[in-house]
């Protein structure tokens, strides 16, 4: 095994949490705040699941964007998540949408939230970009999947969750290979695939991704340019690579973490 797949890979990564939705299916407890600023247990915002991951995980830089009623989210993270130190090379950034690329354009979508920060996330120089929802509860070890995209030599992998097949119908399906290939993504498919040797499951995405710095920027400013694109990782970015290049699925089960009790 190299040198590079022994060490550690989450201090070379930077974290991008996607924060600006606002999660209509929550109803009235959005009304006033995005999905991902709404408590859970007390004083934790569900945005404290993809950060406590991430900082657990190893990763010391991360970026949040924000779009939707955002204030309640900006001051949680402004007082809760203040404690980063340039000194130790760690870097905290709060990304409202601001009109960097155009004084007339907003974030028109998750992968456009992310190409208007391109400058911010390049001054950092990060080998490893890894996506995130703001608004998942889950506990998951970043740096596994790290490996396995690093070990793969994949130009995206995919966090996917095993779910009953027919229950997939309302998720984006990856279609996998024996080796963990994705060779078909399908939007909210009538008929999911089932996985190879457990046909009564299906894999599901996360909306977690894993890619390499260099090649994200290259594959948003070349969505940037598309005018009939919709400026979105899962309707434009993933079918792109997964029909183009290398895209993996990673199994949450292989980097779930759970309580020992």
């Amino acid at each position: 095994m190299t040198e590079k797949r022994t060490k550690s890979l989450s201090r070379d990564a930077m974290a991008y949490v996607l924060a600006g939705g606002r999660g209509s299916r929550l109803k009235e407890l959005t009304d006033r705040r995005a999905k991902p600023a709404v408590y859970f247990g007390g004083k934790a915002r569900i945005i404290d699941f993809a950060l406590s991951n991430a900082l657990n995980s190893g990763i010391r830089r991360i970026g949040v964007a924000t779009q939707y009623k955002a204030h309640s989210l900006i001051r949680h993270l402004q007082l809760g998540w203040n404690f980063f130190r340039p000194e130790r090379n760690e870097s905290f950034d709060i990304l409202p949408a601001s009109q960097r690329v155009s004084e007339t354009q907003w974030y028109e979508g998750t992968a456009d939230a992310v190409y208007q920060n391109a400058d911010i996330i390049e001054s950092y120089a990060p080998e490893y970009m890894v996506i995130l929802a703001g608004d998942h509860i889950y506990k998951m070890d970043y740096e596994q999947m790290l490996q396995q995209h690093v070990t793969s030599g994949a130009d995206v992998t995919i966090g996917c969750l095993e779910v009953p097949r027919m229950e997939a119908t309302g998720f984006g399906v990856m279609h996998v290979d024996g080796t963990d290939r994705i060779i078909d993504f399908v939007e909210k498919p009538a008929d999911p695939p089932g996985i190879p040797g457990n046909p009564d499951l299906a894999l599901a995405s996360m909306g977690i991704y894993v890619f390499h710095t260099k090649f994200l920027m290259e594959l948003l400013r070349r969505d940037a340019a598309d005018p009939d694109s919709s400026r979105d990782f899962g309707k434009d970015i993933i079918p792109y690579v997964v029909n183009s290049g290398k895209a993996v699925a990673h199994s949450f089960a292989q980097s779930c973490v759970r309580s020992d009790f």
